[in-house]
């Protein structure tokens, strides 16, 4: 059983007992002293009226380092890659800095989850005004997907850095006759 599961039953028992033992009029220092638990602890307990109060702690909504990369995740998910070590070894040089059970534990949500996340490719439309933006004007998801797209695509990549090679070529000679 994983460790979220063994926190989260244990959780739920412990509330349990501290709510009983509150329900026959014991004190929050005898229930601390009877079941061995820290005086904060049962009054945690204690005040939540239900266990799943409690989940919400810190590990919840705390931003991630793989945050950021997830729209590639997803995008290589939805293209059928479960290989964890293969897509961790795709993000570092997209500038993943994060361990690689970080991206075990993604793809375990992925693989336990009834529903798979929806992302869908991008439009060819979408991807050709991402090259010929310029890229200082994309988003960090954009430049991600852009990034993902052309590593899947050597003839892309080629032609994305001829149309960024012309476009600095003409900022160079603004005003100037070719």
């Amino acid at each position: 059983m994983a460790y979220g599961h063994r926190f989260a039953d244990r959780t739920r028992a412990n509330h349990a007992a501290v709510h009983a033992l509150l329900a026959v009029g014991h004190s929050r220092r005898a229930i601390q002293r009877q079941l061995g638990m820290t005086y904060r602890t049962v009054k945690l307990l204690a005040d939540a009226v239900t266990p799943e109060d409690l989940f919400h702690g810190q590990w919840r909504g705390r931003p991630s380092v793989l945050d950021e990369f997830k729209p590639y995740v997803d995008d290589r998910w939805n293209q059928g890659c479960t290989n964890v070590w293969k897509v961790g070894e795709e993000i570092v040089p997209l500038g993943y800095t994060g361990s690689y059970q970080r991206v075990r534990a993604s793809f375990r949500t992925k693989r336990l989850s009834a529903v798979p996340l929806p992302a869908s490719p991008p439009s060819p439309r979408t991807v050709v005004g991402w090259i010929l933006r310029h890229p200082d004007s994309l988003t960090e998801v954009e430049q991600l997907r852009l990034k993902a797209v052309l590593a899947h695509c050597p003839e892309l990549d080629a032609l994305t850095e001829h149309v960024r090679s012309f476009a600095q070529i003409l900022t160079e000679h603004q005003g100037h006759p070719l």
